[in-house]
């Protein structure tokens, strides 16, 4: 009889505790639980990105899609990005001598996801791969971020798009990268300080007749808007 007093009096407070607990939560944003599993989540994400394997990076990139989607981000998860947006490029495994990690489609995704995220580190991370990846959809990806993350301190950031759109230009011309190129100097315009080489930029795009022509359209348009203003 006692010992079913003493287990009806801990299932009561129990139950108190576990009420305190759930008023507790509703009234914080952020839990302990949730804590615990953010930085779970953070762990399987490093380690599927930092893996050797080709299909734990792209599971990692999903986790890190659907975590961004959903409003959430840790210095952990921008990390695992920039390790992903530098696979082959600014890290490389080889074995033999031979190049084991270019993953081109890898690089690409997690440019595209660094555009969720505007930080310095993202964009440090973004023109750090215009300026080293030599794979077209990767660079297109990554000026597109850099146009929505809009930080362009000092001009830095458009005179390294413009530095793409002139060595891209000479060596291997694409009508994405181009029209990416323009979208992001759309964006970042009103940051610009010294518009000039911007505008010539641009000029240079629409008299490239390697270009398509709804490009050279779209350049010409954008001279005449930034003109105009």
């Amino acid at each position: 009889m006692k010992k079913a007093k003493l287990f009806l009096a801990g299932f009561l407070c129990l139950a108190v505790a576990g009420g305190a607990f759930a008023q507790s939560k509703s009234r914080n944003e952020t839990t302990v639980e949730d804590e615990y599993l953010s930085s779970v989540e953070d762990v399987i994400i490093t380690e599927l990105a930092s893996s050797p394997e080709y299909d734990n990076k792209i599971i990692a990139l999903q986790y890190l899609e659907n975590a961004l989607g959903e409003g959430r981000s840790t210095p952990d998860m921008v990390r695992a990005l920039t390790g992903l947006a530098g696979e082959g490029v600014t890290t490389k495994a080889r074995t033999n001598g031979r190049l084991m990690n270019n993953y081109p489609d890898i690089r690409r995704k997690a440019c595209e996801l660094l555009g969720q995220v505007p930080t310095e580190e993202s964009k440090n991370t973004l023109v750090q791969i215009i300026a080293d990846d030599t794979e077209s959809m990767v660079v297109a990806a990554a000026v597109h971020s850099l146009g929505d993350i809009g930080l362009n301190e000092n001009d830095e950031v458009v005179s390294a798009i413009e530095f793409v759109q002139r060595r891209y230009a000479a060596l291997n011309p694409s009508s994405s990268l181009a029209l990416e190129i323009l979208f992001a100097y759309e964006k970042l315009a009103d940051s610009v300080t010294d518009k000039a080489p911007m505008i010539e930029s641009i000029a240079a795009i629409a008299a490239n007749y390697r270009f398509a022509t709804t490009v050279r359209t779209k350049a010409y348009d954008l001279i005449r808007d930034l003109q105009s203003k």
